[in-house]
């Protein structure tokens, strides 16, 4: 007879922030992808029970993972953050990945593998604000279905982009069609620079429509409201081309929505790259991708936002 007082297999907590990866972003599995591409699911498969026991080496994503797992509550030391997998594997080819999490020592006990299939309708059961995955598709998907969604461009970790060590978590963002609508991005893709200048000097006391990452940030920002400000775990950063008279906008926006940004880069066109490593970002979002592939140079792990009017074909 079953006991419906018994103890559930998973610890069990609130989560402040969910966020969801898929299995390539977490593990560098491109040798893996290539079989898949060149002799299809069948052989794809053979290869991972055939490498089970082989541990998978960190993916791009992963030192971001490992960061957020480890924020616990300030009073309870209950973890704040849940990540869950969702992949397009199936539970046997899948099994590497959980043997992989295990070694690792991740506290991920949640997944979704829809063999061959989108995941991303996985999402909203879970309860997910942030959705990274190396399928553009996918991305597509999940951010029409309202999720703040990144395509990341898969890449070998090294000392180089695997050395920052600090604690903090540390996330870049910029603003036009990523925290914002793209409203006023339309108006400089449309007419030009000096007509969005214009605009945006007669709409600086109008508040800027959310963007896809909005609800993300208001996640973010709760959850740094739980800590004094000088111990909180995570760090924000606008990061935008935006300048002085267009920045007011953005800043009168977020005083209206409630949310504190830590920081604010208006750089009026300049190279991102940089800064973003002055800031020592552990992921940066942009919905252009010349900004991501910059990004991606200098070894920073990015993610692009395949939303509004410079995305559209």
């Amino acid at each position: 007879m079953s006991n419906s007082s018994s103890k559930p297999e998973t610890d069990v907590y609130d989560p402040v922030l969910v966020i969801a990866v898929s299995s390539r972003t977490l593990f560098d599995l491109k040798d893996e992808h290539e079989v898949y591409l060149k002799a299809g699911v069948d052989k794809y498969r053979s290869h991972q029970l055939s490498h089970e026991s082989e541990v998978l080496n960190p993916g791009v994503a992963f030192p971001l993972v490992k960061k957020l797992l480890a924020i616990k509550h300030p009073k309870t030391q209950n973890p704040l953050v849940e990540v869950v997998l969702v992949s397009r594997n199936n539970g046997d080819t899948g099994l590497r990945i959980f043997n992989s999490i295990q070694h690792h020592n991740l506290n991920i006990q949640r997944a979704a593998f829809s063999n061959g299939k989108s995941p991303y309708a996985y999402l909203k059961a879970f309860g997910a604000h942030l959705f990274l995955s190396a399928h553009n598709r996918d991305v597509e998907l999940a951010l029409q279905a309202g999720f703040a969604s990144a395509h990341l461009l898969t890449q070998k970790l090294d000392k180089e982009n695997n050395s920052n060590t600090q604690s903090q978590v540390r996330i870049a963002f910029d603003g036009d069609a990523v925290l914002f609508s793209d409203e006023s991005e339309k108006i400089y893709k449309q007419d030009g620079l000096e007509a969005f200048k214009v605009n945006e000097q007669k709409q600086a006391e109008v508040p800027l429509t959310g963007g896809p990452f909005k609800p993300f940030l208001q996640a973010l920002h709760h959850l740094q409201s739980l800590f004094k400000v000088d111990e909180t775990p995570i760090r924000t950063a606008l990061v935008t081309a935006r300048s002085a008279p267009s920045h007011k906008r953005v800043i009168l926006t977020l005083r209206k929505w409630g949310i504190r940004l830590d920081e604010a880069l208006f750089l009026g066109g300049l190279d991102k790259s940089e800064f973003l490593k002055a800031f020592e970002a552990d992921i940066f979002f942009d919905d252009q991708l010349i900004h991501i592939k910059s990004a991606s140079k200098h070894r920073l792990t990015s993610g692009h936002v395949p939303h509004g009017i410079a995305n559209q074909k």
